[in-house]
């Protein structure tokens, strides 16, 4: 009988959950986080899909497998990955990883840069909990982009970046309340779909891999209320860092946002992520806050024996 065994942390993020493996995860060798990641899909993919999915996970669940950084400027390195592949950022992820971070007793003076595939990004913890963390940059490649979509018809949206690709419309006619998420999810799935049969895409031909409809908000204070679906079709269940950063890029562009002033966005399940921009040399800087908890310190057990010792794969 072979065992190899995995420690993780898991936490969640306004709804949303994360799994930091700690320990037992694959060699990746020393080389840069992009060779890193590399070398994890190409070589151990399957390791992957045993941490997030079923039955040891579940569609929603993300991945980060804690690496040390080849950037000699920050204090630790994370690879992100979900249900059905890699994410070269994740927001809620990475306030999760904060709090992970702090729970173990890693987090030097509450402060913490973090190397990710898309670039270093630094969290801080508040006095009163939440986490802060200084994206990376996010801008708008293209407003008002439309597409056909089959059973809908034409729809109007912005391609933008904000550490993943999104479609971010506001103009769908879709109630966005948590009872409708079969419907949300079909709706969003099917704008996915045209974006690609419509060769739409984002910079260098990058897949526009998240879509995310906008609403009025439910919860007092917040100045919208959002819809996010994930690439493996399961919907975000908190505000979307990334996708935040994105709707923060393209509220600056819009002139409706102000450097330093602040967007309060709400998920689909009432939770808020706070949101501003620090715009440098005419870059945004998007910052995110939100608040996260541990909620399991768990040993993964990988048995040789277990017909889905690599999780139940749907792609």
């Amino acid at each position: 009988m072979s065992l190899r065994r995995v420690s993780a942390i898991d936490s969640h993020t306004g709804g949303e959950p994360t799994r930091v493996v700690t320990a037992g995860g694959p060699d990746l060798g020393r080389g840069t986080l992009t060779e890193r990641l590399d070398l994890f899909r190409n070589q151990f993919d399957e390791f992957r899909s045993a941490v997030v999915n079923e039955p040891r996970g579940n569609d929603a669940m993300v991945g980060a497998l804690l690496c040390e950084p080849s950037d000699a400027a920050a204090d630790a390195a994370v690879i992100y990955f979900n249900n059905v592949g890699y994410l070269g950022m994740c927001g809620h992820g990475t306030i999760g990883l904060a709090v992970t971070l702090q729970y173990l007793g890693r987090l030097p003076n509450d402060c913490c840069r973090v190397e990710t595939v898309c670039g270093v990004v630094d969290a801080r913890l508040n006095p009163d909990g939440g986490v802060s963390i200084r994206n990376v940059p996010s801008y708008r490649s293209r407003a008002r982009v439309p597409v056909t979509v089959p059973g809908i018809g034409e729809v109007v949206g912005d391609v933008a970046w904000g550490g993943n690709w999104f479609f971010l419309v506001s103009e769908h006619g879709q109630e966005l309340s948590l009872a409708r998420v079969e419907e949300l999810t079909d709706f969003t799935w099917r704008i996915r779909r045209a974006l690609a049969d419509s060769g739409i895409t984002g910079n260098g031909g990058a897949e526009i891999d998240h879509i995310e409809l906008f609403g009025p908000p439910t919860v007092p204070g917040a100045n919208s209320r959002n819809f996010v679906l994930c690439p493996g079709k399961a919907y975000d269940r908190s505000p979307c860092g990334t996708g935040t950063s994105a709707k923060l890029a393209c509220l600056y562009a819009d002139g409706k946002l102000a450097p330093g002033e602040v967007w309060r966005q709400e998920s689909i399940v009432g939770t808020v992520f706070e949101g501003r921009v620090e715009v440098v040399d005419g870059v945004v800087h998007p910052e995110i806050t939100g608040f996260a908890y541990v909620n399991a310190e768990i040993e993964l057990i990988l048995d040789d024996r277990d017909p889905f010792r690599s999780g139940i794969r749907t792609t």
